[in-house]
């Protein structure tokens, strides 16, 4: 089976997209994000009732609609036309909330700036060339980005996640050989913090992490992994022998049922 050799650009803008090809699926199974997360937030940014909030990568609104059930008014951006569109139905009866169909590369800047920009689990899929910059610019004196950054680590049911790369290399070109989760101790948020520190916009990036366990039934595992960029871009042969044979391990091994551990990471960074 023939590796992408594509150049990462290429790479990032073809797998931004498959998001978009089933967003009801996308909407149904991808995980919110918890209320720590959002006292965080406030914490973090003094972001009261009433603040302006631009979010990056809305996707059908997971984090959209806990914001603005806080009270904050709500700018969010997604280049699919299918996530734009659950999002608004989603956010149909929230006044406070505007969804945009486009992406935050080509999207013009109000004159009135943000108190807070926002991208939750969407940030990596924005030009590096762009965003961090443009996020600044975005932004009033005092004003905050925020970036959620969410990564499977090592936990739950540990052994699946070792057993099941077997089916990975055997269907998915792009699997390096022997991976493993990463403790959540090993991971860090360095490499973004050096990303806004080098744009010489803001002050240090403020972190915090929380740890989440969910437990996945068969046929729901392989719902959350069809939403997967990596999942979703391989050939559709590959595709289902890879569903096919995670779903023969996690019934034959492990009685229908595998909990998956997350590690949700908030950075915060103050505008100049």
């Amino acid at each position: 089976m023939r590796r992408d050799d594509s150049p990462p650009e290429t790479r990032r803008l073809h797998l931004s997209r498959t998001f978009d090809e089933d967003a009801e699926l996308y909407d149904r199974v991808r995980p919110g994000y918890p209320p720590e997360l959002y006292d965080d937030l406030a914490e973090l940014t003094g972001a009261r009732p009433g603040a302006r909030v631009l979010e990056l990568g809305c996707g059908t609104g997971q984090a959209t609609v806990p914001l603005a059930a806080r009270g904050y008014r709500v700018t969010a951006l997604d280049a699919g036309p299918h996530m734009a569109e659950v999002a608004r139905r989603n956010l149909a009866h929230t006044p406070a909330a505007q969804v945009v169909t486009t992406d935050f590369e080509s999207w013009p800047l109000p004159a009135e700036p943000y108190d807070v920009v926002l991208s939750a689990t969407a940030f990596h899929w924005i030009d590096p060339a762009v965003r961090t910059v443009k996020a600044a610019d975005a932004l009033r004196p005092g004003g905050a980005l925020a970036v959620v950054r969410t990564q499977h680590v090592r936990g739950g049911t540990e052994q699946f996640f070792v057993d099941v790369q077997r089916c990975y290399e055997r269907f998915d070109p792009q699997t390096p050989p022997g991976l493993r989760p990463l403790a959540p101790e090993a991971v860090d948020g360095a490499d973004h913090a050096e990303e806004v520190a080098r744009s010489g916009r803001f002050g240090p990036t403020v972190f915090r992490r929380h740890l989440r366990d969910l437990t996945y039934a068969t046929s729901d595992y392989l719902d959350l992994l069809r939403t997967y960029s990596g999942h979703w871009a391989l050939p559709q042969p590959a595709r289902d022998g890879l569903l096919n044979c995670v779903a023969a391990l996690i019934d034959g091994t492990y009685g229908g049922r595998v909990t998956k551990r997350y590690l949700l990471e908030l950075a915060v960074s103050p505008r100049h």
